[in-house]
């Protein structure tokens, strides 16, 4: 770590000695100058001497990225070995990759290695929850060990960079690619962004095993206007800096070498040419040392975009925004050679991108061992090991949303016995081994007749006695001639004790490219849902989706709700060990659900208005058809025990700014099994002069409790994470009044206490 430290002032004083600017669109600053000679490390004294023996051609080859073709193969081989290509994606096999390598390291003029990237986003082979599940574990730690796995596997078959994590803060369900991020809350969503950093990237980014990972989509990609994918993003400074750009910045903190430029517009300048955002604030304040690659030709649909009058004009843009390769537009190749000798590209911004991704390569040991050992991938199987890490990260995903009584039993209706005589399993997607993977499951689909489906789940449960019917019953359409196979799913639940129906979206339906304008349950679920219920059968309900849903029949009419997502290689076996007990659910949503498509945009951390919702008379901010609140707070998710707050204390009813506040609560498992409860503290600063939310999410521990268990949960609350960002761009700590909560999730309001913030 202090070698990295040390590199890093290096590595920025050299990258400043290389800086400048080409002429902007309009009026210019000058560059960075630079802050006094620093002696060079050793891979900075190697890229130096690289980067000098290189030609324009050669060193703008560093700066493309192609995926092959079997069109395109025989052209980019011939352009890898002239030098004119520095990085593939979507090449995987140690066999293919070392091919493509080979070119680069023997026939090339200076034996500059390829870096081979893939989008290697919850898992290769071994697949684990889609992102937007596995956050609702809230555990940093065993996500970083899901990455390690992932990078472990997909460096076996010659795969050194992933496009990953996705840390986009989204408060936009109809969105897609929610499905890929963290959710809406940007202290959490940074605390797992650097999770995945140091997983995929490992203690050392040159140990084979390791892989360099890219944080995205950088920046505004997850507040797409109207939720329609690759659409505009319009926000303040302030909206910008306290909930889009943090998780980045604590990605950029954890050592990630990469970031990709996103394909929206932001407020009016596209996010691949933003020179706000990726020199000013990642490469200027922020000190950034890794490089840029835009996201799929997102430089030349600057033209699309009409902020570049052609594909040289982008070229021309995207370099001097900051994005220092070019993925598969071909704009860079064609036109940035013929830019610097018209003298409208600075060579030294062309140095500035080549040194950053010759420090990449060199940080991945490619340099000195560019080639993957094919043995290993020939061995590269779902291990016991990873399997289990995969099955307790499914089961720490799971959400359980509603666990009422049924009839006059004094239980709830989850946990299931496993003497059950007979269950009854509807839907499509619980016998499906396909749509657990959720969208870019990588390799996965190369074991897919390993996927454990919830029916398969269920039946590795109850005892043999016990007899599973099954009824796929109506999918994810509104096809009439379903009709029968409705009445067939009834029937089969009436000859059962309980139906545990599976309902929610087809892998496809989330992800990228897959926005929706209503988040209801899709096709006939519902009416099916309806159906059985009517027939008096005790119905669980387990979602199967990729983002939240709107389930507001659901929601008071079925007894339990269980919120799985996609949860990759091991769902059904985790699905099945919360239905049975043999696993207490602990996850809580990182997203909010809506009770109709009306309340969105919906999310805990709201701005007061000047005239709340208080219930008292008409004239409030609130609606005449639907309550304000959610159908499922941020931060919610039930157990099989019962958690009791007490005893909320802080250890200063006054903190300075230069102080640290100490907020300790007691948690007891007032309940008759074991759990982890995620116990959450958030704040409010009362009075600011820039508006703040009604609640914070500052901070959140796991903690693990036997039966009759109580636990003292403390709290570090530094002053200085009390401040926020002004439309200036300026961070201010003011003086002033703060409430805080430890609680169970952002609507809890059972431990609340205040505090002053004083003037040191």
């Amino acid at each position: 770590m202090k070698y990295r430290l040390i590199s890093a002032v290096v590595f920025f004083a050299v990258i400043s000695l290389l800086r400048a600017q080409d002429t902007p669109p309009t009026a210019a600053t000058a560059p960075p100058k630079p802050q006094g000679p620093a002696p060079l490390s050793p891979i900075d004294s190697k890229v130096r001497a690289l980067l000098a023996k290189m030609t324009l051609e050669e060193k703008i080859g560093q700066m493309i990225q192609y995926s092959p073709w079997k069109s395109s193969e025989d052209k980019i081989k011939g352009e890898i070995a002239q030098g004119k290509v520095g990085s593939l994606l979507n090449v995987f096999g140690a066999k293919e990759a070392n091919e493509y390598q080979k070119i680069a390291v023997e026939q090339s003029r200076l034996h500059i290695p390829l870096l081979l990237g893939l989008d290697v986003i919850h898992g290769y082979k071994t697949i684990f929850p889609i992102p937007l599940a596995e956050d609702c574990a809230w555990n940093p730690d065993l996500l970083a060990k899901c990455a390690h796995v992932a990078a472990q596997e997909a460096s076996a078959a010659g795969v050194r960079w992933t496009f990953a994590p996705m840390v986009d803060v989204s408060r936009e369900p109809r969105w897609g690619r929610i499905s890929e991020g963290s959710g809406e809350d940007p202290i959490l969503g940074s605390a797992l962004a650097a999770a995945r950093v140091r997983g995929f990237q490992g203690a050392r980014l040159d140990d084979p095993g390791s892989i360099a990972a890219c944080a995205k989509h950088f920046v505004g990609y997850g507040a797409p206007i109207a939720g329609r994918e690759y659409n505009t993003t319009d926000m303040s400074e302030v909206t910008l800096r306290e909930i889009h750009l943090p998780p980045f910045k604590a990605a950029v903190d954890a050592g990630v070498e990469t970031l990709m430029s996103a394909f929206n517009d932001l407020n009016g300048v596209p996010a691949s040419g933003n020179r706000h955002t990726l020199r000013e604030i990642l490469k200027g304040e922020w000190g950034f040392r890794g490089f840029v690659v835009s996201d799929w030709a997102s430089v030349q649909q600057l033209v699309a975009q009409g902020y570049a009058a052609d594909d040289k004009d982008a070229a021309r843009k995207g370099l001097w925004a900051g994005v220092d390769m070019d993925m598969q537009s071909h704009v860079y190749g064609d036109y940035l050679a013929e830019l610097a000798k018209e003298k409208k590209v600075s060579p030294r911004l062309i140095d500035d991108a080549v040194a950053r991704i010759l420090k990449v390569k060199y940080d991945l040991g490619l340099f000195d061992n560019p080639f993957t050992d094919e043995t290993k991938e020939a061995d590269l199987t779902m291990t016991p090991g990873d399997l289990d890490l995969a099955l307790q990260e499914a089961e720490q995903s799971i959400v359980l949303l509603k666990n009422d009584t049924v009839g006059a039993k004094p239980m709830p209706l989850l946990p299931l016995s496993k003497d059950l005589k007979t269950i009854a399993v509807i839907g499509t997607l619980a016998d499906s081994q396909k749509d657990p993977l959720g969208s870019w499951h990588c390799r996965g689909e190369d074991v897919m007749d390993k996927v454990s489906t919830v029916l398969s789940g269920i039946r590795s449960k109850v005892s043999k006695d016990a007899q599973v019917l099954y009824a796929p019953g109506v999918g994810t359409t509104l096809d009439t001639a379903t009709d029968k196979a409705l009445a067939q799913a009834v029937d089969t639940a009436k000859k059962a004790q309980v139906a545990v129906v599976v309902a929610g979206e087809t892998q496809d339906m989330s992800g990228e490219a897959a926005s929706r304008t209503s988040i209801d349950l899709p096709g006939r679920q519902e009416e099916m849902l309806k159906a059985i219920q009517s027939a008096g059968v005790p119905v669980v309900l387990v979602l199967m989706n990729g983002r939240p849903l709107t389930i507001p029949w659901e929601a008071e009419h079925i007894p339990a709700i269980v919120e799985s997502w996609f949860l990759g290689t091991q769902h059904g076996n985790a699905v099945a060990a919360v239905l049975f007990g043999d696993v207490n659910p602990c996850g809580k949503l990182v997203v909010t659900f809506p009770r109709n498509m009306g309340q969105v945009p919906i999310y805990y951390a709201q701005m007061n208005t000047g005239r709340p919702d208080l219930g008292k008379e008409k004239w409030e901010s609130k609606y005449i058809d639907s309550p304000n609140t959610p159908q499922y707070p941020f931060g919610f998710g039930l157990s099989y025990t019962q958690y009791d707050y007490s005893n909320l204390t802080l250890d200063s009813k006054t903190l300075k700014t230069s102080g640290t506040l100490k907020v300790t609560a007691d948690i007891k498992n007032n309940g008759l099994v074991a759990g982890t409860e995620i116990v959450q503290l958030y704040i409010r600063d009362r009075v600011a002069s820039v508006t703040q939310p009604i609640r914070k999410l500052m901070d959140f521990q796991r903690v693990d409790l036997a039966p009759g268990e109580t636990k003292t949960v403390e709290f570090a609350l530094p002053a200085s994470k009390l401040g926020f960002y002004t439309e200036q761009g300026k961070y201010v700590i003011e003086p002033g009044p703060f409430d805080v909560w430890v609680s169970k999730d952002s609507a809890d309001s059972t431990l609340q206490g205040s505090f002053e913030l004083v003037s040191k």
